[in-house]
């Protein structure tokens, strides 16, 4: 299994993604799920993956070779040459299908899930920030501001406090902390999703700088981040109001 999240903002999209691949209990290991797609001075798009690794990295291997030209004496299509972020992802999820039909029979006759889901974002030139979630069929949508992030893998844990605490106009370092808490709620509750993580964070004002991170098992930010985030929930049992039908029943609180 494995974890990726991405938050677009008013003030920059930060992505981050787990390492965490396993083909069960004993075959657990590290594997990269963030990838480069395009990183040139006029051009910034990245990858997450979530999903079969086989047909993730057939995916990665045709857009880095370019798909085959719409026109016969035309160059195979590549992400450096898109004119936009949706043209991008659109060429994303032709990718997507191609590989489905060459590996889903195979795969399906073996017993093998093979499905997929890629959350693609960046930016090409001086244009907006933008974040795509890919569907196994090759189909996408575009996070909007309504619900500023979008989620891939084990999304289940790290969801209820994005819903909770972020919004279009949070602030970038606050999306940063409200991102890792997610992830730190998916790894207690979910084995299958672990440390290091990836994370990029890229600021909606292209003069300043993206910033890219590894966080391993032993970062001393994301340490911090987890006692403190752990002991506030503990405290703030006693700022919550005792049931008052158990005292209405005789049940005291505990002393």
């Amino acid at each position: 299994m494995t974890y990726c999240l991405g938050i677009l903002l008013r003030d920059g999209l930060v992505l981050i993604s787990d390492t965490r691949t396993n083909a069960g209990i004993d075959n657990i290991s590290i594997y990269r799920k963030m990838h480069g797609l395009a990183d040139t001075p006029d051009r910034l798009i990245l990858c997450m993956s979530a999903g079969n690794l086989s047909v993730t990295q057939n995916v990665l291997g045709q857009l880095a070779e370019g798909l085959p030209p719409l026109m016969a004496d035309d160059p195979p299509r590549r992400i450096e040459d898109m004119p936009s972020m949706f043209r991008a992802a659109q060429l994303v999820g032709e990718a997507v299908m191609i590989a489905g039909r060459e590996l889903k029979p195979a795969l399906a006759a073996a017993g093998v899930p093979s499905g997929i889901s890629l959350l693609v974002g960046g930016r090409i030139g001086g244009g907006p920030l933008a974040l795509f979630l890919v569907y196994d069929a090759g189909n996408f949508i575009e996070c909007g501001q309504d619900t500023p992030f979008l989620q891939i893998g084990a999304t289940a844990y790290g969801k209820p406090i994005l819903d909770r605490a972020l919004a279009y106009d949070s602030p970038l370092d606050e999306a940063v902390k409200v991102g890792l808490l997610s992830f730190d709620s998916t790894i207690r509750s979910d084995l299958s999703v672990g440390l290091p993580f990836d994370m990029v964070v890229m600021p909606a004002d292209p003069a300043l700088p993206v910033v890219r991170r590894r966080l391993e098992s032993d970062d001393a930010y994301f340490q911090e981040l987890s006692a403190r985030w752990s002991q506030l929930l503990n405290e703030s049992r006693t700022a919550v109001p005792d049931p008052p039908f158990l005292a209405e029943a005789g049940i005291s609180p505990r002393a």
